[in-house]
């Protein structure tokens, strides 16, 4: 797999840079950080993307808030075409320093995608306002992120070859005590070590998943009876489910938390799960 590039950073002494690629379903972008500030915003496809000891999920119409050396990963859930925009770390002091998914409206979406398909048709001037335009819409895009722990880097290898298991296939239908023996572990070994690890029991932190991963689909389009029967659900127990935890149906879930720094409301939301992957060693993310 042929490393992707990422812009030069060093020698810009614009406010911004922007690019466009497009990724593989199944591509991993390994672990990095950047200087600026970095949003990532997939004008179609579905990204899961992992920060420190958490997973975003991030469906259309939505993109990620990175804020500067913030290290990161990328999952691509499908095939996605990219808009990433990196920003001065001077323009966005204000801005969240945790990393967050945010709706992107309508004039934001194309900001970023002219600026990104565009860049070198456009003198610095234009640049300048734009990206400055940017950061303007950021202070006010609603935060939309259901965040997922993640076992760290230390943790027991039975407990991430469970959560990876988890994450690929979220269904109820596969229980603690089949995913237990397939990590080689008991079930009392793997609960002690979700609940020191993850701060959540089994059953607790595979809802999260399935929520984040029901999220990210229906923002595809997919009706919640297909969504709900995939997680191993009726479509009434689903929706009770959904409603239970995040306080809104299926199809109604939102928050109006922004970048500027207000606190997120309780269950923000925004996911879904990785199939298989191929990996690069650095990117463009």
């Amino acid at each position: 797999m042929p490393k992707a590039i990422p812009p030069d950073l060093q020698t810009s002494h614009g406010s911004g840079r922007a690019l466009a690629r497009h990724y593989p379903r199944g591509l991993y972008i390994e672990p990095h950080a950047h200087d600026w500030a970095q949003v990532l915003y997939a004008v179609a496809g579905v990204m899961w993307v992992e920060a420190g000891n958490e997973a975003l999920m991030v469906p259309p119409q939505r993109a990620v808030w990175l804020p500067p050396g913030t290290v990161h990963a990328i999952r691509m859930l499908s095939a996605v075409e990219m808009r990433n925009v990196y920003l001065r770390s001077n323009y966005v002091q204000h801005l969240s320093s945790r990393c967050d998914v945010f709706e992107v409206n309508g004039l934001l979406r194309e900001l970023i995608s002219a600026i990104a398909e565009h860049e070198q048709d456009r003198d610095d001037a234009y640049l300048d306002a734009a990206f400055r335009m940017i950061v303007l819409e950021l202070e006010h895009a609603p935060q939309h992120a259901l965040r997922i722990p993640l076992p760290s880097a230390q943790a027991d290898r039975r407990l991430g070859a469970l959560c990876e298991a988890v994450i690929a296939n979220p269904s109820i239908d596969v229980g603690f005590e089949q995913h237990a023996a397939r990590a080689g572990a008991s079930v009392r070994t793997l609960a002690r070590l979700f609940t020191r690890e993850l701060g959540v029991g089994f059953a607790e932190w595979r809802r999260q998943v399935q929520l984040a991963v029901a999220a990210s689909r229906l923002a595809e389009g997919q009706p919640v009876d297909r969504v709900a029967r995939s997680l191993g659900y009726r479509p009434s127990s689903f929706s009770d489910m959904f409603r239970r935890e995040l306080g809104a149906s299926p199809t109604g879930f939102y928050t109006r938390a922004t970048l500027a720094g207000e606190e997120p409301a309780p269950g923000d939301a925004a996911a879904g799960a990785p199939d298989g992957q191929s990996r690069v060693d650095t990117s463009t993310g």
